[in-house]
């Protein structure tokens, strides 16, 4: 092959492939401009519904599940539009998508119930964002309620996933639903100390601590008799944010009041029988 012949083979290659490169080139440019501007357009789109529902005052939990599927719905549109401008029939690719979607719902059923699940705690809504709860072993704040996961910030400051379907069939106990929570515990008295005398002392007391609630009052009552001498029950009533404070807060009060009281340290008493 002379060298004449070598030069007009490039030069036709070169010709060809110039329409080919700037036919891919364009779809390219096209497909990044889409996916910018898409990416932009879902943006605005999850935002107005944020807004709108925030306005409405729809719960803060059904807001985020909504987010998550919108956003997850969007994307997927988006990227068919994107694989449309190479020439991809989306038609196909929608089929290819869902035969793909049933193909990994049955390897991973799993997937599907967790997201099942996530839909029934939207409709009965045992929690909702906030909500302080404890089920499938996890106790602390609901963060998020996901498609598939919800987020649990523990007391500790630990963020566990837990798989809706699993909190789903676990009990699930809300800390935070109702308006007050009860917190109880037990005063040992010494032997010779008045029970009647030492109630109305921490009644008082429990009157005046932050965070205790007077409706339902709280109260202290004679609880039981051991060998070291009389249990009282001292029992207040709080909102399960300040269940804490107001649990250490009486623990002090109880010896505050008992020590300026000048009552003794209980002891058991054993009576041995001289046989």
């Amino acid at each position: 092959m002379s060298q004449q012949q070598i030069e007009q083979f490039f030069q036709k290659t070169i010709e060809s492939l110039i329409p080919l490169v700037l036919d891919i080139g364009g779809k390219l440019l096209g497909a990044i401009a889409l996916w910018i501007v898409g990416r932009i357009i879902i943006g605005a789109v999850r935002r107005l519904i944020r807004r709108t529902s925030e306005a409405r005052h729809v719960d803060a939990t059904l807001i985020r599940y909504l987010d998550s599927v919108v956003g997850v719905l969007l994307q997927i549109l988006l990227i068919i539009a994107v694989l449309g401008v190479f020439g991809i029939q989306t038609t196909t690719f929608a089929g290819l998508l869902a035969a793909a979607g049933v193909a990994i719902g049955m390897a991973w059923s799993g997937l599907l119930a967790n997201f099942a699940a996530g839909v029934f705690l939207i409709l009965f809504s045992p929690f909702k964002v906030g909500d302080r709860i404890s089920a499938a072993g996890v106790l602390g704040a609901v963060h998020e309620l996901g498609l598939f996961v919800t987020a649990i910030d523990t007391d500790d400051g630990i963020r566990v996933y837990v798989a809706n379907n699993k909190l789903f069939a676990d009990n699930i106990v809300n800390f935070s639903m109702n308006p007050f929570r009860r917190v109880d515990m037990g005063a040992q008295l010494a032997h010779g100390v008045n029970p009647v005398e030492a109630a109305n002392l921490l009644k008082k007391r429990l009157a005046e601590l932050p965070n205790v609630l007077q409706s339902p009052a709280p109260m202290v009552e004679i609880d039981k008799f051991n060998m070291a001498g009389t249990v009282l029950l001292v029992r207040a009533y709080t909102h399960d944010r300040s269940y804490w404070d107001v649990y250490f807060a009486m623990t002090k009060a109880i010896a505050d009041e008992f020590t300026k009281a000048g009552y003794p340290t209980p002891a058991e008493h054993q009576v041995h029988l001289n046989k």
